[in-house]
């Protein structure tokens, strides 16, 4: 029993490996939580243990970080799944559902959180809803966000990027003036925080959209998505629209693939701004970028079932340098992974893996593994603001975890996929359970279930 000077826990887990993701690489055997957040670990959190405490036997199994999807269309996902837009190396596509009222919005939204709850993840970026959008990308997902937070239902934390434009469309400096003046709802940061905005400044390589210095098949360039005369007036008004972002207090995500938008954006990004997928980034452009502080977002599993579709957009010279994820590794470069899902699964085991095999990396390494689990915890963290109080599991940080039945730090790589998620915790909740342990109430008020009120905030 605790001494009086303790204060028991609501949740401890002991009896297996604590991957903490901290600093100094902590491996601890025990984690104590109480009011959402992280109390004690190691033998701390056994004297911790009172009679209310609910102690969950690891028998062996590992404790992870939560995982943070830096990208993730979670409405579109949830009106979606199981359905992809790529599988098996191929566009699979299925029936495209668009959601039509709050009530499918939220359907979609709370669907999603499932989801994600039964792989462990805990937080996501929802990156692109806007006033120029519908469906699953429309300004009101933004309101059902903001309505599912008040009422406790949000089972992951949500990052939203606002979008001012077409998904995979056009932007003019007018509709991203207006979109930056409306509205955005109040909510709790700690679980749905509209930190900044996205601008899709071209496509993607295969479909010959990307902008890029090299020489597509049919002897195209392609073109910047922003509106503009020309090449020079479209990359100034992405320079404007990206200063206007900065000027609001808005981190700034880029949709750029090509190596000639790359070089649009860098001019004018900034520390804590990112570009997503970029596809054919160069050796110069990452220096820059790490010297800069821009980060960086790629699905590693897109890049496996895309490079041959890219290499007959470009030819294989540019194939093979395509998605150089060793450089970005080795540059310094905050670097994260991601899904984007649906267009692949949001199973952060199978881009892992993914990524191991753009690495030609087959056996067990757990530098590389730890390396690759922290781009899906702590640099995501860091990304969307939150690595002051997530991403690791830290004393007074809150108690995002899942617990997985094997160690990732003692599987190859292409065994990952196999290792099962038994367990995640969000905010001290249970909210997925393969063994049917009593069922979080979800129904609990918001104040009740974070817990989490109290301490730090990253703005």
């Amino acid at each position: 029993m605790p001494s009086q000077r303790i204060q028991p826990a609501s949740l401890v887990v002991r009896g297996g490996p604590v991957l903490t993701f901290d600093p100094a690489g902590t491996v601890a055997g025990a984690m104590a939580v109480r009011d959402g957040r992280i109390v004690a670990l190691g033998d701390a959190a056994l004297e911790h243990v009172g009679p209310d405490t609910e102690v969950i036997e690891l028998a062996g199994r590992t404790v992870l970080p939560g995982l943070n999807d830096a990208h993730l269309h979670a409405t579109w996902l949830g009106a979606r799944w199981p359905d992809t837009l790529i599988g098996s190396a191929r566009f699979t596509g299925g029936e495209e559902k668009a959601v039509r009222d709050a009530g499918e919005r939220r359907a979609a939204i709370l669907r999603a959180g499932d989801v994600c709850a039964s792989l462990g993840i805990t937080s996501y970026t929802e990156p692109g809803l806007g006033p120029g959008e519908t469906g699953c990308f429309g300004a009101e997902v933004l309101e059902e966000y903001a309505a599912l937070a008040a009422e406790g239902l949000l089972r992951a934390r949500v990052t939203v990027l606002r979008l001012f434009g077409l998904l995979d469309g056009a932007s003019s400096l007018a509709g991203f003036e207006r979109g930056l003046a409306s509205p955005v709802p109040v909510s709790d940061p700690l679980w749905l925080t509209v930190s900044g905005v996205k601008i899709f400044a071209d496509g993607i390589p295969p479909m010959r959209s990307a902008w890029t210095s090299h020489c597509y098949t049919d002897g195209s360039h392609g073109a910047m998505l922003v509106d503009g005369d020309d090449d020079p007036g479209r990359a100034e008004n992405l320079a404007t629209m990206i200063e206007m972002a900065h000027d609001a207090g808005m981190v700034v995500a880029v949709h750029a693939t090509g190596d000639r938008s790359i070089e649009a954006s860098l001019g004018s990004l900034r520390r804590g701004d990112h570009l997503v997928h970029g596809d054919l980034v160069t050796a110069d452009q990452l220096a820059r970028m790490a010297s800069a502080g821009v980060g960086l977002t790629v699905q590693s599993a897109i890049a496996l079932a895309m490079r041959g579709m890219l290499a007959e957009a470009l030819g294989a010279e540019v194939g093979a340098r395509a998605w150089p994820l060793a450089d970005m590794l080795a540059s310094g470069v905050p670097l994260t992974l991601s899904s984007d899902a649906p267009v692949v699964t949001p199973d952060w085991r199978i881009h892992i893996a993914a990524a191991a095999q753009l690495l030609e990396a087959s056996e067990m390494d757990s530098a590389l593994m730890g390396r690759l689990l922290r781009c899906y915890t702590t640099a995501a963290a860091e990304q969307d603001g939150g690595a002051a109080w997530k991403g690791s599991l830290t004393v007074g940080r809150v108690a995002d975890f899942c617990v997985l039945a094997g160690n990732p730090l003692e599987v190859a790589f292409a065994d990952l996929p196999d290792v099962g998620v038994e367990l995640t915790v969000s905010g001290g909740r249970v909210v997925y359970s393969g063994e049917q342990l009593p069922a979080v109430d979800l129904q609990a008020h918001p104040g009740e279930m974070a817990g989490v009120g109290g301490g730090e905030e990253e703005d």
